[in-house]
């Protein structure tokens, strides 16, 4: 990110704070902190990776207090992440989830449909690619076989992260710090909830240690079976998830860990390189 005393200057492409102002007086139906909230999302551009506190106020015209209640809130809520290393604030992936319908603009999808589609007419299954939605797994990419009895989940679709094997993928790739945020989110809701996050992250680790992948054989649903790879594509792209699921009876846990994680690791690889992620 730039240093220059201009790149700290409001940018009027993506800050209001008139608008806001003029908007509060004439409707009263016009909620100010939703729309404060808002604007520190759009503040963000794509050839900056973090801001602080003290940038996003200049570019909000907002006072810097304000800025941290909204900044803590959003990033309670997963639409702002902290960079370990600065401490600065990075869009959260809990942003993506707003707009599923601009996917389709994403090269990623369209680089790895091909490679998911081979895989699942080689399994006769269902074959997804996710990020993480605060304590699940949001589906970006799906593509499923000719079979009737592939699985009906879709782009926009969620999946525990705790108990699926395209979660635990997820969470075997995570930062321990993300890992613990997590945990600790989940035990705030319901502590016994959290007990069972936590068995699914150390299983996680433990059959990526021993499978190379992470798997979920009839525990997020009984009737399912299912392994996944972790995705890391650089810095353009979140942290991302590839798995290949379908009916138990259909999929044994042989064929997926011998036949069909090869497969998925190919196409993991394969994104990568396409990408050019060094």
């Amino acid at each position: 990110m730039s240093h220059k005393p201009d790149s700290l200057k409001p940018d009027t492409t993506t800050t209001r704070g008139g608008d806001i102002a003029r908007h509060k007086a004439d409707d009263r139906h016009f909620v100010t902190a939703l729309a404060r909230g808002l604007e520190v999302l759009a503040c963000f551009r794509s050839e900056e990776n973090t801001l602080s506190n003290q940038e996003i106020a200049q570019r909000c015209q907002l006072p810097k207090s304000t800025v941290s209640r909204l900044t803590a809130t959003l990033t309670r809520l997963g639409y702002l992440t902290t960079d370990p290393a600065s401490g600065k604030y990075q869009l959260g992936i809990a942003t993506l989830a707003l707009g599923v319908g601009m996917l389709a603009k994403l090269d990623i999808r369209q680089i790895a449909r091909p490679l998911m589609q081979e895989i699942a007419d080689f399994s006769q299954a269902s074959v997804s690619l996710a990020v993480r939605d605060r304590l699940s797994m949001l589906y970006i990419e799906n593509c499923r076989s000719s079979s009737a009895l592939t699985l009906s989940l879709d782009v926009g679709s969620r999946v525990p992260i705790a108990s699926s094997a395209i979660g635990r993928a997820y969470l075997a790739a995570a930062p321990a710090s993300e890992r613990a945020e997590i945990i600790e989110r989940i035990n705030e809701l319901d502590p016994q909830t959290g007990k069972a996050i936590i068995q699914g992250l150390e299983q996680a680790l433990k059959d990526y240690d021993r499978y190379g992948c992470a798997v979920s054989f009839r525990e997020w649903n009984p009737n399912v079976n299912a392994v996944a790879v972790s995705l890391k594509l650089g810095s353009r792209f979140p942290l991302m998830a590839l798995n290949c699921g379908g009916p138990a009876f259909q999929l044994s846990q042989e064929f997926l860990l011998e036949e069909v994680v090869p497969k998925l690791h190919h196409a993991a690889n394969s994104l990568i390189d396409a990408l050019g992620v060094p």
